[in-house]
């Protein structure tokens, strides 16, 4: 069985849901993940925002403009007059609910109530499409097997065991259509994986059944090898290696969510990466497999922020690199790229909510600098110490960009460079241009 999940460019509107129908009923039994309509996560979260600042005028005007979009999609949706009364007796429920967080004080936990209908919505109204139209399909709720654990962690036994329950009560189905992004927490709440989500819902799904393939479906034909929003004529890559495809996701490529990668690794699932509005084209390929000696594609991390420490003390004192690790640590901030000197250390982060907390520690370490509105970009291949000369390629084709720092030896898939971010496209053309053509 394979897994398929369409984003919500791909269901936007009633048109794009018709041709996600055409697609998946070719006969072949299949479980379809969906995000919410394009446009809708972003209604709720300012939904909540106004409910969170207590201006319920406010949220509930957004909340009848958010209606009526859903009540437009569905007079263009379906046929029948019953099939139209059903679907408008949904949509009624799902507002009516959100309506009622009006009259109730507002916490994290209404807000994550909030941002499931999205995916509440954009499921029910298509499986009621595909029973208008005569497909042997069903609703799986998520809510119902999808969990996290006490460190927000996808619970993957919990998840396994309760999908096989889900899919043993109606097991004659050719269809079963389930929400992305949306889950419980340990405590039995609605919870959610984080924005991007349903690339992992599908991922831990593939997972969970040992799926032939997972699919993600968008509005681009693959992963392409570099930014098209900055360079012409870039390409898809038919091929990837799991951990070129991660790289990748991590540092910049919108296409891919970066947590979908881990699951279907460690279950060795094919991951392909496909386009709604090209089904015919062949995408891109992410698997075990890899293109030996050869350097696949281009990608850019925005809003990155460079931190210094210099100390004069650092040469040979044991435990330096700890103390500044555990002081980031602390903080819960990630490290993206680190390089080391004998009198000093230079790190990059991409979250700044601690940063005044994490430089007023580091500078008992030593002297402090601070470098913000920076950007990583990463050159991603087989690119192993035996491969000679593609190194000095992408340095030579940033040799008119000054570099911040360099990062490499750190994975066989990348070389990461730190650039100002008024550089950016610049250097995404310069190495599309040294590299690839």
């Amino acid at each position: 069985m394979k897994v398929l999940k369409f984003g919500g460019t791909s269901v936007g509107s009633a048109a794009r849901m018709k041709d996600v129908a055409k697609l998946i009923c070719d006969g072949e039994q299949k479980i379809v993940v969906l995000s919410a309509m394009s446009g809708t996560t972003n209604s709720l979260v300012e939904i909540s925002d106004y409910f969170y600042k207590n201006n319920t005028s406010g949220a509930l005007e957004k909340i009848n403009a958010l209606e009526q979009k859903y009540i437009d999609v569905i007079s263009e949706l379906y046929v029948s007059i019953d099939y139209k009364a059903e679907a408008t007796k949904i949509i009624k429920s799902h507002f009516e609910y959100l309506r009622s967080f009006s009259k109730s004080v507002f916490t994290l936990f209404e807000e994550k109530a909030i941002l499931a209908q999205g995916e509440l919505l954009s499921t029910a109204i298509f499986q009621l499409y595909l029973k208008e139209t005569g497909e042997n399909s069903a609703l799986l709720p998520a809510l119902e097997y999808m969990r996290i654990d006490k460190n927000s962690e996808p619970d993957t036994a919990y998840i396994a065991e309760n999908l096989e329950k889900q899919l043993q009560a109606q097991p004659d189905k050719m269809i079963y259509i389930t929400q992305g992004y949306i889950c419980r927490n340990f405590y039995g709440e609605i919870d959610n994986l984080q924005r991007g989500g349903s690339d992992y819902s599908a991922s831990l799904v593939g997972a969970a059944i040992k799926a032939e393939e997972i699919q993600i479906w968008t509005d681009i034909d693959g992963m392409h090898n570099n930014d098209p929003r900055f360079v012409e004529g870039t390409k898809p890559v038919p091929y990837l290696h799991f951990d070129e495809a991660a790289e990748l996701a991590y540092f910049g490529a919108k296409i891919l969510h970066p947590t979908c990668i881990l699951p279907a690794k460690l279950n060795n699932i094919p991951v392909r990466l496909l386009n709604t509005m090209e089904p015919e084209a062949h995408g891109t390929l992410i698997s075990m497999q890899s293109k030996k000696g050869t350097i696949q594609a281009v990608a850019a991390k925005d809003g990155i922020t460079a931190i210094k420490i210099k100390s004069g003390r650092m040469l040979l004192a044991h435990g330096f690199l700890r103390k500044v690790f555990e002081i980031f640590e602390s903080y819960q901030t990630s490290i993206d790229m680190i390089t080391t000197s004998e009198v000093g250390v230079s790190v990059t982060i991409d979250n700044t909510k601690r940063l005044d907390e994490i430089l007023n520690n580091l500078k008992k370490l030593g002297t402090v600098t601070v470098d913000s509105e920076m950007v990583i970009v990463c050159v991603v291949g087989d690119l192993n110490c035996e491969n000679v000369g593609f190194q000095a390629k992408a340095v030579n084709a940033l040799k008119d960009i000054p570099v911040r720092m360099i990062s490499y030896g750190g994975s066989n898939y990348n070389i990461s460079f730190l650039i100002k971010a008024e550089d950016k496209k610049r250097a995404l053309n310069a190495l599309s241009q040294g590299l690839f053509n």
